[in-house]
């Protein structure tokens, strides 16, 4: 038999899993990284081409040596990558400076775009779906201002899942669903506007070529990765949206919610629907021709999850490790008994999306309680489950109020899939039926899928979504507990909204800004 591998690099790791050609996995190795504010850069994170290339490698051969598999037994490679997150490169093609997803240095450019030329934020969205808040444009602005002698080497870009297929095959290019969220494409024509470049003073000739998601790019020639020179190296995409073809969302109407670090709501839209006039949502080209993506999206869920666990955790930790189970585990086990709302705590962190004009307020629990009873490490992580769904079904009405889609079910994937009282709690507050796949790591599935298209396992996306994907299990809403929720809700957003005003008076720090506000 052979074998497949999708590469994944996330905000918080990269991955490399190994599938077999019937969609089973085989093994997967993984190393967290971290993108480091730079000195004297205020709001930075900046992305360190030669030290996660190394941990790219890692794990590579590592899983290659997990799964007892050498180079040679790998059809194809694809790789996906968190969205946004750019590198650019010289002449030579060699890595001149990158920068991950929520970067957002670039605060005085996008002033100045919006202050010196009336309505371009406007008409860039309506035909990229993005704003300036996480693209590419003010980013590069930033490097011409601050970095002159570096910007004028650069004589290309791409994402950072480019960047690995890049890597690996010498070959620098870019496809639509990734591509499309540094805000200078087109969600029609699937492709580069190099005249909003031209627009604002930049570079309009550093643009690559554009592939669909599933074309062959080459065969590996990076002799240190561990793959064969037959490697096939196939055109990958975002993770949203390979995650979303790795559940089987791929025709008009269906819907996605992926919970990893970030969560994502997805739902499928035809390429010809503009997006909302309001801003308020962003619009992506998907992996599949034709369509694109509402997408909500809730800020650092996972990593909140994670900040948690490993700040205010210890013991169950200590406990997950004699039982040989995962720490998430013991905290559903406690977290399960607490009461729907967790006894009144409202968690502050992500806003719902307001993609136009996007900030955070300031980190916290609100309406804590001095009862150790009522207020402990199971209701707090309670909480943080019941809050990122209330978000996720806030951003879901956005969505549907802008289509007119009516939803039936949310297919949920990542890793807060794997939780069952996360999973039911997404049922209650969004009132829909939640399906759970049996492979829950969608990203890496649907960048395996595209793998297999290019190596001619698969005829096309749809027929291995046909091919591979089943359902481990399935939510029912409580309508009881739906009810409670839309309270809850309710009570949330007057809190969050008012939450915000303390950062306006400037009495605390916002979380996450987007640039230029």
């Amino acid at each position: 038999m052979k074998y497949l591998m999708a590469i994944d690099a996330g905000t918080g790791s990269v991955r490399a899993v190994i599938f077999d050609t019937d969609g089973n996995q085989i093994s997967v190795a993984q190393e967290e990284w971290r993108h480091i504010e730079e000195e004297g850069v205020s709001h930075s994170m900046s992305f360190d081409t030669a030290k996660n290339w190394a941990l790219t490698v890692s794990c590579i051969k590592e899983s290659l040596a997990l799964a007892g598999l050498t180079g040679e037994d790998i059809l194809a490679v694809s790789a996906t990558s968190m969205r946004e997150g750019i590198v650019l490169y010289n002449s030579q093609g060699e890595e001149l400076w990158a920068v991950a997803n929520v970067d957002a240095r670039a605060s005085k450019e996008v002033k100045y775009l919006k202050e010196n030329f009336e309505g371009i934020e406007e008409e860039f969205y309506g035909l990229s779906g993005q704003t300036f808040a996480l693209g590419a444009l003010p980013r590069i602005m930033w490097l011409k201002n601050n970095m002159p002698e570096l910007y004028e080497r650069v004589a290309s870009i791409s994402m950072i899942g480019d960047w690995i297929l890049a890597k690996l095959s010498g070959v620098i290019a870019t496809d639509p669903s990734n591509g499309g969220t540094t805000g200078i494409f087109s969600l029609q024509e699937r492709d580069w506007q190099p005249s909003m470049a031209t627009k604002v003073g930049i570079k309009d000739n550093i643009f690559p070529k554009t592939l669909e998601v599933g074309m062959v790019m080459g065969n590996v020639t990076d002799r240190i990765s561990g793959l064969s020179s037959k490697t096939k190296v196939v055109m990958g995409g975002g993770d949203v949206q390979l995650g979303s073809a790795g559940l089987g969302v791929v025709k008009e109407g269906q819907v996605a919610i992926l919970g990893g670090s970030f969560w994502q709501q997805v739902v499928n839209i035809k390429s010809e629907v503009k997006p909302p006039k309001d801003m308020s949502i962003r619009v992506n080209p998907h992996v599949v021709e034709g369509l694109s993506q509402a997408e909500g999206i809730t800020f650092f869920s996972g990593l909140v999850m994670r900040w948690f666990r490993d700040a205010f955790c210890d013991m169950e930790k200590l406990e997950a490790k004699e039982r040989g189970i995962d720490t998430y585990t013991v905290l559903e086990e406690r977290a399960k008994d607490v009461p729907v709302g967790s006894h009144g705590i409202m968690p502050i962190f992500s806003d719902s999306m307001k993609y136009g004009k996007w900030y955070h307020a300031s980190p916290s629990f609100i309406n804590l309680s001095i009862d150790p009873s009522v207020c402990n490490r199971a209701s707090m992580f309670r909480s943080l489950e019941e809050n990122a769904c209330i978000v996720s079904a806030i951003n879901l009405k956005k969505i549907q109020e802008f289509t007119g889609i009516e939803i039936e079910e949310i297919v949920f994937a990542g890793g807060a899939s794997r939780g069952e009282l996360w999973c039911q709690i997404l049922a209650d507050v969004t009132g829909y039926r939640v399906k759970i796949p049996k492979v829950t790591e969608a990203t890496a599935l649907g960048t395996v899928m595209v793998a297999g298209v290019g190596a001619g396992v698969y005829t096309s996306l749809s027929d291995a979504s046909a091919q591979l994907i089943s359902w481990d299990r399935e939510y029912s809403p409580n309508n009881l507990n739906f009810s409670k929720y839309n309270i809850i809700q309710q009570k949330w957003y007057e809190i969050y909204k008012k939450q915000l005003e303390l950062v306006d008076m400037g009495l605390t720090k916002s979380m996450w800004k987007a640039p230029g506000l």
